[in-house]
């Protein structure tokens, strides 16, 4: 995968505390993951980096709204979004990321790339099930929604089949009866 520049933090060079990185995440970041279920996207992600003597310590908050289409009615609709990620990055002699919460970087490296990170931590704020808020309060009026409706089977014709039991079924039931 290509780099992208802007999110290439170069640590280095950092002084030891807190260092504040903000980033604007749009339709063309997506674009280059080859990632297109968003329609639109707007997200804000604040990085708050904690540099130590041996260690960095990396949390991101990532705010905004995305784009998507109901899965219900196919209907495009703004999500809002909250997410939050924590990554303690440490140095070894080989590269490890297994561990989602831990990344260890080979000694003599400079710089550590977040494009990943954050691309991960806004597919995984999005619910399993995505419903346009109009479905779930009854005020969205969609070609879809009528036809589901309309296909819906009628309390009433439940309710009759329930009523006309087998009368052999009656039968059973008296014998568990006269046993108590």
């Amino acid at each position: 995968m290509k780099k992208l520049k802007n999110f290439t933090i170069q640590f280095v060079g950092l002084k030891i505390g807190r260092h504040q990185y903000d980033y604007q995440i749009d339709d063309q970041f997506f674009e280059h993951f080859e990632y297109d279920d968003f329609n639109h996207v707007d997200v804000k992600v604040d990085l708050e980096l904690e540099k130590k003597a041996n260690m960095l310590d990396l949390r991101f908050t990532i705010k905004g709204l995305v784009n998507i289409n109901c899965d219900v009615t196919n209907e495009p609709f703004d999500l809002p979004i909250k997410n939050s990620l924590e990554l303690v990055v440490k140095f070894g002699d080989e590269f490890n990321d297994e561990n989602e919460e831990l990344l260890i970087l080979p000694h003599g490296e400079y710089e550590l790339e977040v494009q990943q990170y954050i691309y991960e931590a806004i597919v995984l704020a999005i619910p399993y099930k995505r419903v346009h808020p109009g479905v779930e309060d009854g005020s969205l009026q969609s070609e879809v929604l009528n036809k589901l409706e309309e296909l819906q089977p009628k309390q009433k014709e439940i309710k009759e089949e329930e009523d006309e039991i087998d009368p052999r079924w009656n039968k059973l039931k008296n014998l568990l009866n006269d046993n108590k």
